[in-house]
């Protein structure tokens, strides 16, 4: 390397300290609370400007750095992708989806630059390690944004990478890299839900999230005050497809609440552009946030939660029912496994602590369950109820197998069904003094139909399913059924009806027909008298469209005739009317899809009858 002079050793001095300065602030951001809306806001702005300062210092004085210092391409694509993370934390805090695709930008200028191309020729496997958490990165930015087909193209690189790591290194765990590459894979079996098959130009990579053009229009009156403030999604199902903490159903369920972005996605990065700081947020406005009168947010704010414990899961509630300003509401969305104990074997008219509850964290092995549900449920699933173990002694009696978890003292009974690991519809009842609206995905979502309405606030309940046809069943690992009807409507009426495949010419003469539904929903709501409780939430296009895609799945499923008995269909609490379910204005539009779709057969017209229900 060339001597120094003593302005260049300035420079590189000032790059070094701006490089330790950007490690440390970005390192600090771990220590931030991870809910709450203002904590965050300064620290996460000083950390922005000092990436801010490095990429364009880097770029003033690169010559100097290069020969002088010895910057390498990796160091600067280290930089970007930083910089790149910090816009994808951004988007996590804010759900605004500009700062996802400004991630998007920096991960995709970094694989178009080839910043580490060379990562493999240095001596220590560390660069090596940044650059396959790089790839695993920019997947989890391309999945969000629908970029299914690039996200194939980055798994094929991610999986020659995680060779090449593993030859050159020797590494010891490439073995976790090939998993992760495994967990991509399965999410990609499992989205899309049904594959669209075409015959000349591949289509585009479809988006679920929220269109204007799309949603229906109600004009919004004094009994429909409330606004979608905070959501918070679990995600706890322990055989669901997920990657990267990110089940299938918490993936579908976020876009619903997002909208699509509008106008052009940011171009590759120039080097010669500095990254465009995201806007903080000084004060509160009716969604989110504004600095000056510029920019607002436009998505509710969304917490993710994978197998959180009760307890962390009652601190985000808590930290959002804190928050929320006048006329806010919130959104619970719980995707988990249910838990019923013996002595509860009706929860029909159980409440708060007595009926059970949802396992949502997955330090928690499912409690064991008792023998008669154990029975119940096999003599419903399709597969050969039998397991190993009885194939091992099938004289042995399955009552000398089996803990009697049924028998002994009500005490005991009780200390069995009240776990401290288990959330519990109890949970929930101080909450209610907020404005609720909750989504329950579960072989139990029936628990939580009996949460009272003490405070008198809005309270709106979406219940999956309690139990599926055999052959829907056997999928629930791809995702559960009412999260893919709220996802897209269209796909949940094709999965139901266990078709996975369609041509496009049926998506196009379908998608329309589903969208007349949900124009013609919205119109026979401001005429047919409905529950005020619903009323509360129309007025929010999220609450909206949500309720809208319920109605049609209801709407449907009460049609199927797969789906034979009331517990396999959802329910909401308050219910829906019966005029509404099963009107001659959209029984027809139902029955044209299936039409379309070549699964008459499947669908009874209940319309003018009101034989829709079912025993």
């Amino acid at each position: 390397m060339n001597p120094i002079e003593e302005s260049e050793r300035k420079i590189i001095i000032e790059f070094c300290h701006l490089l330790e300065k950007s490690k440390v602030l970005f390192n600090g951001l771990r220590e931030l609370p991870q809910y709450g809306h203002k904590q965050w806001q300064s620290y996460f702005g000083r950390t922005f400007d000092v990436y801010t300062k490095l990429w364009k210092f880097q770029q003033q004085h690169r010559d100097i750095l290069d020969s002088k210092y010895g910057l390498k391409r990796w160091q600067i694509g280290e930089i970007a992708s930083k910089i790149g993370q910090l816009y994808y934390h951004f988007y996590l805090r804010t759900s605004e989806t500009a700062y996802l695709r400004e991630a998007f930008a920096f991960y995709q200028a970094i694989r178009a630059r080839r910043y580490y191309t060379h990562a493999v020729k240095e001596d220590k496997c560390e660069l090596m390690v940044k650059k396959l958490r790089y790839y695993a990165r920019f997947i989890v930015v391309s999945l969000l944004l629908n970029r299914l087909k690039l996200v194939d193209d980055l798994i094929r690189e991610l999986d020659n990478q995680i060779i090449e790591y593993g030859t050159t290194y020797n590494a010891d765990d490439q073995i976790e890299w090939t998993v992760v590459v495994d967990e991509v894979k399965a999410f990609l079996d499992a989205e899309p839900a049904v594959q669209i098959l075409h015959t000349d130009v591949p289509i585009p990579d479809l988006s679920n999230r929220i269109h204007p053009d799309h949603t229906p229009y109600i004009e919004r009156g004094p009994h429909m005050y409330l606004t979608l403030q905070d959501v918070i999604i679990v995600g706890s199902n322990t055989q669901q497809a997920k990657f990267s903490e990110l089940t299938i159903d918490m993936y579908r369920i976020l876009q619903v609440l997002e909208k699509e972005p509008i106008g052009p996605a940011p171009q590759i990065l120039n080097e010669d552009i500095p990254p465009h700081g995201p806007p903080l947020a000084p004060h509160s406005t009716q969604r989110g946030y504004v600095v000056g009168d510029s920019f607002r947010r436009d998505n509710p704010h969304k917490y993710l939660l994978f197998k959180p414990t009760a307890l962390q899961f009652l601190v985000y509630l808590a930290s959002s029912c804190n928050d929320l300003p006048p006329n806010g509401a919130i959104l619970l969305y719980i995707s988990a496994d249910g838990y019923i104990p013996p002595h509860a074997r009706n929860t029909e008219n159980l409440t708060g602590y007595d009926c059970g509850g949802f396992i949502t964290s997955g330090k928690l092995e499912t409690p064991r369950e008792p023998r008669e549900a154990r029975d119940s449920r096999d003599s419903r699933d399709s597969r050969d109820p039998r397991d190993s173990r009885d194939s091992r002694d099938s004289r042995e009696p399955r009552e000398s197998r089996e803990p009697r978890d049924s028998r002994g003292s009500q005490s005991e009974r009780d200390r069995r069904g009240k776990d401290i690991y288990l959330l519990y519809p109890g949970d929930i009842y101080p909450y209610t003094r907020r404005p609720l609206f909750i989504i329950v995905e579960s072989n139990c979502s029936g628990l939580m139909q009996n949460i009272p309405r003490h405070f008198n606030q809005p309270l709106v309940m979406l219940l999956s399913a309690q139990e599926l046809p055999a052959g829907l069943t056997e999928r629930t690992h791809q995702g559960n059924l009412l999260t893919l009807f709220l996802n897209n409507p269209l796909m949940g009426f094709c999965a139901s009806c266990e078709l996975y495949t369609i041509e496009e010419r049926m998506l196009d003469a379908c998608e329309p027909l589903v969208l007349d539904f949900l124009f013609q929903s919205i119109q026979l709501i401001t005429r047919i008298r409905i529950d005020m409780n619903f009323f509360a939430f129309m007025g929010d296009e999220f609450l909206r469209m949500i309720i809208l895609r319920y109605l049609f799945c209801e709407c449907s499923l009460r049609m199927n005739r797969n789906f034979r008995s009331r517990s396999q269909i959802v329910r909401s609490v308050p219910t829906l009317p019966e005029e509404l379910l099963s009107h001659a204005s959209l029984v027809p539009i139902v029955l044209k899809i299936a039409d379309n779709l070549g699964v008459r057969s499947h669908f009874t017209d209940v319309s003018g009858t009101g034989s829709g229900s079912r025993e």
